[in-house]
């Protein structure tokens, strides 16, 4: 049985993904012996596919899946379901909390025997590297408003980073309704915040959540309006309170 599944979504990430791809591989070689990684790609228009394909052919453990552009929240839903891993482990392509943080979140769901366990960039022993003032500051903004409305006591819902028990996330991206099976289509990317419909979710069901400290790295992008994307992103954490007011995600 596969023991870690490591699952990225990937969007244009020619230039960066082979490097991620050998520090994950030489990291988890040591770390565990049976790991699969699912690269799933968002309908990049590089070379991302050709390049984590030709990387693949000399690395079995990749297993790239081609999602038509979505966004990062199909991306990682559609990752999911395709892991078998017995510890489901979120990840962004450029890495910018290191793999080696696993090994931290690890204890706390091995050990510790919490069901999902988050990266935080807020809170003692955390840190953030090379971010701008503009952004932090926005991104604890958008904390402030996603603890008032949906997860109380959550520091970081969005740092991309996380780990699961297998069956605890496949139960909860399951039930997922605003970042589910039926998103469309889109001509920009966009992360969302699919982050905070999981642990809404996974609080309502009394999942165990544990908030962990990391080491993160500002990696600079021009994926991200910062202002549209937060409107949007504030939109869809008002839709995910509503839909539990509203019964949509049913009995919890």
């Amino acid at each position: 049985m596969i023991e870690y599944s490591i699952v990225i979504p990937a969007y244009n990430e020619a230039d960066k993904i082979t490097a991620s791809l050998t520090q994950v591989i030489n990291f988890m070689k040591s770390f565990s012996e049976r790991f699969e990684i699912i690269v799933v790609d968002d309908g990049s228009k590089d070379k991302t596919v050709e390049v984590v394909e030709g990387y693949a052919l000399s690395n079995p453990e990749i297993h790239l899946i081609k999602n038509p552009h979505k966004g990062k929240s199909p991306s990682v839903w559609t990752g999911v379901n395709e892991a078998h891993g017995e510890y489901i482990y979120l990840a962004d392509a450029d890495l910018a909390a290191p793999i080696t943080e696993l090994k931290k979140l690890s204890i706390w769901v091995k050990d510790q025997n919490y069901d999902i366990v988050i990266a935080s960039r807020e809170g003692m022993g955390a840190s953030r590297i090379g971010e701008p003032f503009y952004r932090h500051l926005m991104g604890r903004v958008f904390n402030f408003v996603v603890q008032v409305i949906a997860l109380p006591g959550i520091n970081d819902s969005q740092c991309g980073f996380k780990l699961f028990k297998g069956a605890v996330a496949k139960d909860l991206f399951s039930r997922l309704k605003v970042y589910g099976a039926s998103a469309p289509e889109i001509k920009k990317a966009y992360f969302g915040a699919f982050d905070v419909e999981v642990l809404y979710l996974a609080k309502k069901l009394k999942y165990s959540v544990k908030e962990v400290p990391v080491t993160w790295t500002y990696v600079k992008t021009n994926r991200v309006s910062p202002f549209i994307d937060s409107i949007k992103m504030f939109s869809d954490v008002v839709k995910i309170k509503l839909n539990d007011l509203r019964g949509v995600y049913g009995k919890l």
